[in-house]
C-alpha cells in the first residue's frame, strides 16, 4: 500500500484491494489490471474487471466517460483522489473523498493523462 494511486483508471498497471472492517484496513493485495493492456476499451474491460472482484468503490484520479458508465450501471461508486493509496484509502474511509462521475474525455489515458 505504500504506492501512489495512479491518474488513470482504465491504464492502470494494478488495482489495490483493501478491504474494511470497522472502519480499520484489515487486508489489501494489489491485482494486476487486465484492462491496462487493452489496444481499445481500456476502461470499459477495468471496470468489467472492478465487477468480477465485488469491488463497492473505486479510488483514481481520473476516470473517462465509458468506464464511468459501467461502473455506475455495476452501482460501483467512484472517489477522486492522489497521493498515497494508504491516506486516500484512509480519506475514504473517514469520508473525506469527493465523489465523481467522469472527469476526463475518452482516451485520457492514451495519451498517459499526468503519469510520472
Amino acid at each position: 500500500m505504500e504506492t501512489k494511486v495512479d491518474p488513470r483508471f482504465g491504464r492502470s498497471r494494478y488495482f489495490m484491494i483493501v478491504k474494511v472492517h470497522d472502519k480499520e484496513i484489515t487486508h489489501h493485495k494489489a491485482v494486476e489490471n487486465i484492462g491496462g493492456k487493452q489496444m481499445h476499451g481500456a476502461g470499459i474491460k477495468a471496470a468489467e474487471q472492478a465487477g468480477e472482484l465485488k469491488a463497492d468503490k473505486i479510488i483514481t484520479g481520473n476516470i473517462g466517460p465509458n468506464a464511468s458508465n459501467v461502473l455506475t450501471e455495476l452501482g460501483i461508486e467512484v472517489y477522486e483522489a492522489s497521493g498515497d493509496i494508504r491516506k486516500a484509502a484512509e480519506d475514504l474511509i473517514e469520508g473525506r473523498l469527493k465523489k465523481i462521475d467522469s472527469n476526463v474525455g475518452s482516451h485520457f489515458g492514451m495519451k498517459g493523462g499526468n503519469r510520472k
